[in-house]
């Protein structure tokens, strides 16, 4: 009798914890920048978001874009108020004691390695830079809030800023300015979306510095960080995280595309870069100088699987 009894008090136990986890469970609702027809950048990030969160078996999340695409400005001052939960973008320590970010770099790193968007005719220009003397007598152009903004700036390079990211492709066009920098995984897909316009990826040059991009949330949406980190963390110590960006067409384009190896590298400083970066953490960074240095391979299996291996 005492022995069916401890039984019964067992199974009524495990049952009010069983219930106690469905009561406790949520249904998030995650309200981002719009994706919809702003090319494989957007898609990429939100896919790496919703990688994050399947982790989490305790919720459920649904996710909302915003009717029309927010520049950063607007998306800062949105998850501060509260109407967004969530952005993606280069890390400063100006954002960084605005938002609260989850330190793991949604790209390895390569959004500060940038290549150039130009006009289709002007290449001519580009092949003439030798120095970084050189360069820095040609314009660019960039978001007025962009963390890469004020780097480029304090490199002494000329920067055009403007609000309206969009606007950034159509000024190049008309000759306002010479080279929009992008990250090297950013411009094919850019230039394929806007084909109407005759523009080109520069051959020769890359621009290097220290730009993690992250994901942000509000200071005080602890749940959602929390539940973003331990997704991404987990994603990388089973390899999903590496299938997933090396699976990616937009960072095939890089690999296969980007010629990295006889670019001519100017590296600068990032001043505004936050101590608390996790730069000891390899596990986090792709290294260009190992896809150069020990001719990496780029395992194009018939699974479409890729991976980079040292020779």
């Amino acid at each position: 009798m005492l022995y069916r009894l401890k039984n019964v008090i067992f199974i009524a136990s495990a049952l009010m914890v069983l219930l106690s986890s469905y009561a406790s469970a949520e249904t998030i609702t995650v309200r981002h920048n719009r994706i919809t027809d702003m090319g494989a950048k957007e898609q990429y990030q939100y896919g790496l978001l919703k990688l994050a969160l399947s982790y989490d078996k305790q919720n459920s999340y649904e996710f909302e874009e915003s009717t029309r695409y927010l520049p950063q400005i607007r998306m800062i001052e949105d998850i501060m108020s509260d109407n967004l939960e969530i952005a993606w973008t280069g890390t400063s320590i100006d954002l960084e004691e605005k938002l609260q970010p989850i330190r793991i770099p949604l790209y390895k790193g390569l959004l500060g390695h940038r290549i150039f968007i130009i006009r289709a005719d002007n290449q001519y220009k580009f092949d003439r830079v030798n120095s970084f003397e050189d360069l820095k007598q040609l314009t660019a152009a960039q978001e007025r809030t962009w963390a890469d903004t004020a780097i480029l700036r304090n490199a002494g390079i000329r920067v055009f800023g403007t609000r309206t990211y969009d606007n950034l492709f159509y000024m190049l066009e008309g000759g306002r300015y010479d080279y929009f920098p992008r990250g090297v995984h950013e411009p094919w897909s850019e230039v394929a979306s806007h084909s109407e316009l005759p523009l080109t990826i520069e051959k020769r040059i890359l621009i290097k510095y220290p730009l993690p991009a992250y994901f942000f949330v509000s200071k005080n949406n602890t749940q959602l960080a929390r539940a973003i980190k331990t997704g991404l963390i987990s994603a990388i110590e089973d390899g999903k995280f590496d299938e997933y960006f090396f699976n990616n067409p937009m960072i095939r384009d890089v690999i296969r595309k980007a010629d990295l190896e006889n670019r001519k590298i100017f590296e600068i400083e990032n001043p505004f870069i936050p101590k608390e970066t996790p730069f000891d953490d390899k596990r986090l960074w792709l290294h260009i100088d190992d896809l150069k240095n020990h001719h990496s391979v780029i395992n194009m299996a018939s699974t479409n699987q890729f991976s980079v291996t040292q020779g």
